[in-house]
């Protein structure tokens, strides 16, 4: 099936900090890595992107994953966290010099423990793109067949 992209404008906003580990000395080195050799051995490399999140605040809209291309059940990948469910989407972020090929990444809400993100927030697997920061606008492109945006 082809991709149906839809564009829509967002903020980068701060996150909790685990998913890199810069503010979390329970996951040194930070979720991510912690999770990426799980999600590997279930058929999802995340190993082209930066090991954190981009949260972009797509405020008022809010997103709702309906098809993603890949969900992964049962997830164990720490000793003293709950089995979660993770769920991946093709996106991109649209830059003035080139669109950016990222992965939303989604811990369905109802297995994740806790750090969870207001429905308005998009968690993002990409490069480390270098010049973005907290507050800067950007534009995201999604599937509109795998995630419905209102």
């Amino acid at each position: 099936m082809a991709t149906s992209w839809i564009t829509i404008p967002g903020v980068v906003t701060r996150g909790y900090g685990v998913a890199s580990g810069s503010d979390s000395a329970r996951f040194p080195g930070g979720t991510i890595r912690a999770q990426a050799p799980y999600f590997q051995a279930r058929g999802v490399d995340i190993s082209p992107y930066y090991p954190g999140t981009l949260n972009i605040d797509i405020a008022p809209r809010r997103f709702t994953m309906v098809r993603p291309s890949h969900t992964l059940t049962d997830v164990s990948w720490w000793p003293d966290v709950p089995a979660e469910t993770f769920s991946f989407s093709p996106c991109r972020i649209i830059l003035p010099t080139a669109p950016i090929d990222g992965l939303i990444y989604y811990p369905n809400p109802e297995t994740k423990p806790e750090h969870h993100q207001p429905p308005t927030v998009i968690e993002i697997l990409a490069p480390f793109i270098e010049g973005l920061s907290i507050g800067s606008a950007v534009h995201l492109q999604l599937d509109s067949s795998e995630v419905e945006v209102r």
